[in-house]
């Protein structure tokens, strides 16, 4: 890039040319579009600073950062908090640079201990990495047929005896149904829910762009759920719940299957299973639908840490508080929990 690039922080008048950006660029993600900004806000309270690249009078890269300060969980800047994927949003390296060093200077103003960026890509290969995370990503073909029968023989099985049991899928256009599915199912796995509120602003503040697909059974009681987003022609299951009345009936199997259905007929090219832990049971479900892990690459900037956090389910510190989380009434983790989670970002 022959002009110097400038790097600024946003503004509200960029909002249109930000998303338009995002959008243009192969790099771009749902969770760079601007809306995540007010979520970050409003719903969780963490300071945002979101940067600009422009050179020759135009944006040339994004990178989007929030300030995620807890005394549980401790103080760090992350592109993007309560997103699998962030980072910066460009393709030339002197603007990526400019970019990272914005940002470094920011997180040491800030006092945090460490910058967490969430790449696709390897940026700063120098840079400590978190190789914990994977993502898996696979075409829709044209045809629903086509993807019925690219899904391995075991798991369309589970689909068809679904689809048997007389499963069937609703489009809600609130959370209701599927906050109490999600709540319930993360009660189950011992980790705090996030708010009701943050769903029904996802909802709000991205449109269409967000929607809650509900499994019910054959009279009509709701046992599996998942909340998506759609971003240009893919469509990425997000948050899922159910009940225990679940497995027996297939309903998460049949709920992806739907959704991947659906899909196809409204034009998307790709569905995104979103980000699992390697050795986890999410892992081996992905893989058994036949999908490929791909590695994100979680690069990390530490600022007086000797070694990368680790504030997942599988530290070995936090089993006692998963078992403590379990056995507790229901209504006690839906109001503690979104104190909690803000921090597990």
């Amino acid at each position: 890039m022959s002009e110097s690039v400038v790097v600024r922080e946003y503004r509200d008048t960029d909002r249109a040319a930000w998303d338009a950006f995002v959008l243009s660029q192969p790099g771009g993600t749902f969770f760079h579009l601007i809306g995540w900004r007010e979520i970050i806000e409003r719903v969780f309270r963490h300071r945002t600073h979101y940067l600009v690249a422009e050179s020759g009078g135009g944006i040339v890269g994004v990178l989007p950062l929030a300030q995620v300060k807890t005394m549980l969980f401790g103080h760090a800047v992350v592109s993007l908090p309560f997103g699998v994927y962030g980072g910066c949003v460009a393709d030339d390296p002197a603007v990526i640079g400019a970019l990272h060093r914005a940002a470094a200077e920011f997180t040491k103003a800030t006092g945090a201990t460490h910058l967490e960026l969430r790449n696709t890509v390897a940026r700063e290969t120098d840079w400590p990495r978190q190789d914990l995370y994977v993502t898996f990503r696979k075409e829709i073909l044209p045809e629903v047929e086509a993807n019925m029968l690219a899904i391995p023989r075991k798991q369309r099985a589970m689909v068809r005896k679904g689809i048997k049991a007389g499963l069937r899928s609703e489009i809600d256009e609130t959370v209701d149904r599927f906050f109490d599915l999600y709540a319930d199912n993360v009660h189950r796995h011992g980790t705090p829910p996030f708010p009701k509120r943050y769903f029904a602003e996802l909802k709000r503040v991205f449109g269409d762009k967000c929607e809650c697909l509900i499994v019910v059974s054959e009279d009509g009681a709701p046992v599996s759920g998942v909340l998506s987003f759609y971003f240009r022609d893919e469509v990425l299951p997000y948050y899922a719940g159910d009940y225990t009345t679940a497995r027996d009936l297939a309903a998460n199997d049949f709920k992806y299957w739907e959704l991947m259905r659906l899909a196809c007929e409204r034009g998307c090219r790709l569905f995104d299973y979103g980000r699992s832990k390697q050795g986890t049971g999410s892992f081996d479900f992905k893989k058994n639908w036949g999908f490929e892990p791909s590695p994100l690459h979680y690069e990390y900037q530490l600022f007086g840490l000797d070694s990368i956090p680790e504030n997942n389910p599988l530290n070995p510190k936090y089993q006692l508080m998963i078992k403590t989380w379990r056995r507790l009434p229901r209504a006690v983790v839906n109001a503690l929990g979104p104190h909690l989670v803000r921090g597990l970002a």
